[in-house]
């Protein structure tokens, strides 16, 4: 069993919701069918895959179901946490109810093989040009979730944490944050987040290794439609 991680697959097959993402280059034409042909060269049955966040355009549950399908019948577990766009999530019960190889995880952890998945959207960081108190509030209330879900992990005897965020860790490419510290505290070894689009971007975040954990971009296009192995 293997672990792979991907973000922002920012699926659109609902009748009517059309959101092109061509402008952050190539890589987005028909970024579905490439992801799914990757896919399923590289995900057996056994293996998990993290969904870190941006899964769907659509804004209400009924139109993600289209989606949610075209996930569900990819070969593996899949892990789903969430990201700024899944404006469609709403009730943890219910969205858990709804297939069995798809899990959404809110303030809680997943175990996969003995490894807990810990995380939750994230948000930008104190220090970002554009923090505001507004933002403040909201990068205090998803320190709390992602807190909830590494306590979750360790009351379950977790040895092996991988954190899971939708935003980038902290406001820069060579700084921590208080995410960045929990994830420290906790022992994680590696995280992976996405949000991060096009060439100009992706210098924007925490790559490689930092106070003892190891910080992954996992963004579609990042990745060029092939989800990344994090753990065999």
């Amino acid at each position: 069993m293997s672990i792979y991680a991907i973000g922002d697959l920012h699926l659109s097959f609902a009748p009517g919701v059309e959101k092109p993402m061509d402008i952050y280059g190539s890589v987005w034409k028909n970024h579905a069918e490439k992801l799914r042909r990757n896919w399923k060269m590289q995900i057996r049955p056994e293996d998990t895959v993290i969904l870190a966040g941006d899964i769907s355009w659509g804004l209400r549950l009924s139109e993600a179901m289209y989606d949610f399908q075209w996930i569900h019948d990819l070969p593996g577990k899949k892990v789903i946490f969430k990201g700024n766009h899944d404006l469609w999530w709403n009730g943890i019960s219910k969205l858990n109810s709804l297939f069995d190889s798809i899990t959404f995880v809110q303030n809680t952890a997943y175990e996969a093989e003995g490894c807990f998945l810990c995380g939750s959207r994230g948000w930008i960081c104190p220090g970002h040009d554009d923090f505001t108190g507004q933002d403040e509030k909201i990068y205090k209330r998803e320190l709390l979730r992602l807190e909830m879900s590494l306590k979750d992990a360790k009351e379950r005897g977790a040895e092996t944490i991988i954190g899971v965020l939708h935003f980038p860790p902290s406001a820069g490419s060579h700084c921590g944050s208080e995410f960045t510290r929990l994830f420290e505290s906790y022992g994680v070894s590696q995280v992976v987040y996405g949000h991060l689009h096009g060439d100009d971007a992706y210098g924007n975040g925490l790559k490689g290794y930092y106070n003892g954990v190891t910080y992954r971009l996992v963004s579609l296009d990042y990745l060029a439609c092939k989800p990344l192995r994090v753990k065999e």
